[in-house]
């Protein structure tokens, strides 16, 4: 019964969110309700388990949630987003109108643009291509989709994603852990999207498109070099950050409790992502010299909040199911399917949390929290890298995290004005399946040559 009420809790989050209601009402509401059936306390439910794992992941992830939309609300608005978007799709032609927008989100979520603003600078620049081209609208949604929720989030070595720095803290790795299986994971993500999106592109030939190119859109005059350069600083400036500075300074401070009893592996990778968005924030500040600064960075810290506390909405929703006597059985029963393979363990733990809260960041906090000490163990014993684990988990998060309740989903659904009916499917494809497909490709991989 308790397992029960596990899956009714997600199939009404799914619905609910499929109807267009709020995470921050919703995932609370049905965490409660689940805890009440399961014969929890529900006050102390809210309180000691819902909103704890809710702030201490806002403690945790502020810093990257702010950074990120303040960088990506300066690109948007000075026009240097616009502008690199316009580059790459003039340079491959409007028959080539998916793999533009493919790639120029995927440069914008790599550069650490949020994938919530990804999704708003994108879909203008999109549609015109779309219009030009004569592909039907209804693969927008997959195609922004394609380029800023799957590679770039969580398979890209060095990417400065939340998906990317989380189990940085738990296993002491960089955010270029595992780089060749993460290459490998991208490029199998990327062609066979990309080979799905090009089927349906043709299936949908006779469909027309339904909409009129919009002559505002703007690409920016701006030298391509100055919405270029900031950018590449962040992956240049989290590199040399996490291998050549940090270590190379005295942090031993750390170890006191007053810095939390720590030591530089635990937030060697946190503060490299940090000071990349930082010096990138600068940088376009400096380079775009984006109109009423102040309004801008008001917008951008705004921004920041609706997409942070829908997470750690979803992670305290999380939190509570995993209190639940049924997760236990859930968990068992996945550990058993992958009986004593740490690798295998690892992914169908993580990828079932994501799945059940709608969100890889939110499903790997969980996972690391709950379980992180134990893989680590087990890892040793198996002789397994942490960096392999890491990646691992990462790539499987990535994928059941976009069902119809993720929350990047149904933003933007919003912003292209389609329901899921129409366009939800090829997400599925390109979002879920896919990445699933290479997360089961690099463990086979690792499991045969290593972490590598």
């Amino acid at each position: 019964m308790s397992v029960i009420l596990i899956l009714l809790a997600l199939a009404m989050l799914i619905v609910g969110a499929w109807r267009g209601m709020s995470v921050l009402v919703l995932a609370p509401v049905l965490a409660m309700l689940a805890a009440l059936a399961s014969g929890q306390p529900v006050l102390a439910g809210y309180t000691q388990v819902f909103m704890q794992a809710a702030g201490g992941f806002v403690v945790a992830f502020f810093p990257l949630f702010l950074l990120g939309a303040l960088f990506g609300k300066v690109m948007e608005t000075s026009g240097a987003a616009a502008r690199l978007a316009s580059a790459i799709g003039s340079v491959l032609g409007p028959q080539n109108a998916v793999l533009a927008v493919v790639l120029a989100c995927a440069l914008l979520t790599y550069g650490g643009v949020s994938l919530f603003v990804v999704a708003f600078v994108a879909w203008p620049l999109a549609r015109a291509l779309f219009v030009q081209s004569g592909l039907s609208l209804r693969l927008i949604p997959a195609t922004i989709a394609l380029g800023a929720f799957t590679f770039t989030m969580t398979a890209l070595p060095g990417t400065p994603s939340i998906q990317n720095a989380i189990p940085m803290a738990t296993f002491g790795t960089t955010a270029f852990a595992a780089p060749v299986l993460g290459l490998i994971a991208s490029l199998v993500m990327l062609v066979l999207g990309l080979a799905w999106l090009k089927w349906r592109v043709h299936k949908l030939a006779t469909e027309g498109v339904a909409g009129v190119l919009d002559t505002s859109i703007s690409a920016g005059s701006m030298p391509l070099w100055r919405a270029v350069a900031p950018i590449l600083s962040v992956g240049v400036v989290t590199l040399v950050m996490g291998s050549v500075i940090l270590p190379s300074l005295d942090t031993g401070y750390l170890a006191d409790p007053a810095f939390g009893a720590t030591d530089l592996s635990k937030v060697r990778g946190l503060w490299s992502v940090i000071t990349a968005l930082t010096v990138a924030l600068v940088l376009a500040l400096i380079l775009s010299r984006p109109p009423k600064l102040v309004q801008t960075l008001n917008a951008g810290a705004e921004s920041a909040l609706l997409p942070l506390f829908n997470t750690a909405s979803l992670v305290g929703f999380g939190a509570v199911i995993a209190a639940l006597p049924g997760f236990d059985i859930v968990r068992q029963n996945l550990d058993g399917l992958a009986g004593d393979n740490v690798l295998i363990s690892a992914a169908l733990s993580s990828a079932a949390l994501a799945g059940i809260t709608g969100s890889a960041s939110g499903g790997m906090s969980i996972a690391l929290d709950v379980l992180g000490p134990s893989m680590l163990g087990q890892a040793a014993l198996q002789g397994v890298d942490p960096a392999l684990l890491h990646r691992v988990i990462a790539v499987a998060t990535g994928g059941l995290d976009t069902l119809p309740h993720n929350g990047a989903v149904v933003t933007l659904l919003g912003i292209c004005g389609m329901t899921h009916r129409q366009a939800y499917g090829d997400i599925f494809v390109v979002a879920v399946v896919v990445p699933s497909f290479a997360c089961a490709l690099i463990i086979a991989l690792g499991m045969a040559f290593g972490g590598f």
